[in-house]
């Protein structure tokens, strides 16, 4: 059974292909058919690949499907294969099964776009390409579907391109993830140049086994994958593209935000943490950016109007909250939320669309309310939804994961009090933005007429994802709670796991407490202030315009690299270097209009000239023996 693997990323290509070549020509049902039925059937072979792993583990516990030689140059070798762990398994699962919900709530929710086979020819391609990323034997496998990703993400985000604000956020998008790719691809080469191979687990074992813990090569290499991780997750610096992401459908939102091309990022650093762990600067690195992260984009969440830019920057805190437990060695605790994450945070983007389309694509969280009885089924998928994200104790997958982080945040070698705090921060502001969400989206009087209500293809991955959303965190339950944390016993056979070495003062169990009182604090205050006192208008401070604004960092990067850019380009507008070719160009023609002068059309002196020309030749053939 392990080896139909290669099907799964072979299903959604092929629909991609197909799509993108007769799409256009084919009725809505066929290109709904084959758009849903290829990321299903790659579903399907996830299942049954995963049955087959977890009811007979492969040697090692993991399995090499090697497919042909895609290059071979001198020393260099590279196969294009795909590997099987517990890591990739978890991957491979959760995006096509995530994926395959969001392509059946396509279908209703674009089914009057223009460009329906287009889009699904996209989606595909994006299933397709994170497959690639997740289950590539080596690094250079993982690259293309890296790439794939954010060609897809371009296109995605762009889909609408007609309306010049979408092509400008797709723009950004690649441009700023471009930085981190570049980064990426030069780490690429230093490897290769002083470790002699791309494949990701020869890779590892030669790094440990040549490289000392904390030299300068191996902090280099560890840096440069993290500016690529820092690109694609959308972590600082790199995190401005995120936002202006929502310019794309909404379905592609929730694909982009919940189970593939932010969580890249947080693979990325995970399959590849022997390196990180030889680089304790970048690893630590990894936690300050995390922590920073998820502070920031807390903060500006709370200062947001419309709805899908609440849960974009809720995406980059929570994608915070998995660089802080990776940056602590807490490598089955990060792949532990990203897996809850993307079933809570991909109902939301799903949610959020079903009230955008209901009131003729507003947007405007104050210019909404009223909307529980109106839209029953999306008022309690926004409120499970929303109290997973926030960490609503006992009941809901997100407490689960992220009471881990926040445990391991404090007990771990390279944990200590700041990083505990600053979770136990994100985890109040987190609960804050996300009832005002709610109070404010499903609470209060009516403001705008509700024009359509979801149907069956809406109604059902939302339902299938609320209960996903409160049944997965009883994967790994901690023992303080009577349970099992099955799923990092299962991970922690890829991933080292985590040395528990601080106990007191703070322990797991005052941890979970603590964690419930800042959901219930946040809860409480946003409580008052949007539903008993129902504020109708944000607050038009300073600081609630500076959060908004994403902490400025666009001005910044305007002020700082946009604006001297376009200054530099008016300076040189006639090029210099264009200066040199143009001159070679112009010597050229005035040769050719000297050479044009010889041609008289006089027989007679072509004669001479050649006669010329051989005595020339002779002398000086003779002269020079």
């Amino acid at each position: 059974m392990l080896n139909l693997l290669w099907l799964a990323p072979a299903f959604p290509l092929a629909g991609a292909a197909v799509l993108a070549l007769f799409g256009s020509r084919f009725p809505r049902k066929l290109v709904s058919l084959l758009g849903v039925g290829s990321i299903g059937l790659a579903a399907l072979v996830s299942f049954l690949v995963g049955w087959s792993f977890l009811a007979s583990p492969p040697p090692g516990n993991a399995f090499l499907l090697p497919l042909w030689t895609w290059m071979d140059a001198g020393s260099f070798r590279a196969d294009f294969g795909l590997y099987l762990d517990p890591v990739s398994l978890l991957m491979l699962v959760v995006v096509t099964f995530v994926g395959f919900l969001i392509h059946v709530y396509s279908t209703e929710y674009m089914r009057h776009d223009d460009g329906y086979a287009r889009f699904f020819a996209y989606m595909n391609l994006f299933v397709a390409s994170m497959l690639l990323l997740v289950l590539g034997n080596n690094l250079l496998v993982l690259y293309v579907g890296w790439e794939g990703v954010g060609l897809c993400s371009y296109l995605l985000i762009g889909f609408w391109y007609r309306d010049p604000a979408n092509v400008r956020a797709a723009n950004k998008a690649f441009l700023v993830t471009r930085i981190g790719d570049t980064a990426f691809a030069i780490g690429l080469f230093l490897l290769f140049t002083h470790l002699g191979t791309l494949d990701i687990q020869q890779l590892m074992q030669r790094a440990q086994s040549q490289w000392e813990p904390g030299s300068g090569l191996a902090i280099a290499a560890a840096a440069l994958l993290l500016a690529g991780a820092c690109g694609k997750s959308a972590q600082l610096p790199l995190q401005t593209w995120l936002p202006d992401a929502m310019a794309g459908p909404t379905p592609t939102s929730a694909l982009i935000h919940a189970a593939t091309m932010v969580t890249a990022g947080v693979y990325l650093i995970a399959r590849t943490q022997a390196l990180f762990r030889l680089a304790p600067p970048v690893q630590l690195a990894v936690a300050v950016i995390g922590a920073t992260t998820l502070l920031m984009a807390a903060c500006s969440a709370l200062a947001q109007r419309d709805i899908k830019r609440v849960l974009a920057y809720s995406t980059i805190s929570q994608i915070g909250y998995m660089f802080l437990a990776l940056g602590l060695g807490a490598w089955s605790a990060a792949m532990f939320h990203f897996m809850t994450h993307a079933f809570f945070k991909a109902l939301l983007f799903l949610a959020a669309g079903a009230v955008i389309q209901a009131l003729h694509h507003e947007q405007d969280m104050f210019r909404m309310g009223g909307l529980r009885t109106e839209l029953p089924v999306v008022f309690w998928s926004f409120v499970i939804g929303g109290s997973a994200l926030a960490g609503l104790p006992l009941l809901t997958a997100g407490f689960f994961s992220k009471d881990l982080i926040l445990w391991q945040s404090w007990a771990g070698p390279n944990g200590n009090i700041w990083f505990w705090l600053c979770g136990m921060a994100g985890a109040l502001l987190t609960s804050l933005y996300t009832y005002r969400l709610i109070f404010l989206v499903f609470y209060g009087p009516p403001k705008a007429h509700v024009a359509a209500r979801p149907g069956l293809a809406i109604k059902l991955p939302l339902v299938v994802l609320c209960v996903l959303s409160i049944v997965g965190g009883y994967a790994d339950t901690p023992p303080h709670f009577g349970g099992t944390p099955a799923l990092s016993n299962f991970l922690n056979s890829t991933l080292p796991a985590l040395e528990e070495v601080h106990v007191g003062p703070i322990t797991e169990v005052t941890t979970a407490l603590c964690a419930s009182l800042m959901f219930a604090a946040g809860f409480s205050l946003a409580f008052v202030l949007y539903y008993r006192r129902r504020v109708e208008h944000p607050s038009e401070t300073a600081l609630a315009r500076f959060w908004s604004a994403g902490w400025g960092f666009d001005q910044l990067y305007d002020g700082v690299f946009v604006r001297p850019f376009i200054w530099l380009a008016a300076v040189n507008r006639n090029d210099v270097v264009d200066a040199a070719y143009a001159g070679i160009a112009s010597a050229a023609q005035e040769c050719s209009r000297v050479l044009r002068l010889t041609e008289t059309g006089r027989v007679r002196w072509y004669a001479s000239g050649l006669a010329l020309g051989s005595a020339v030749f002779l002398a000086f053939v003779l002269l020079t023996r």
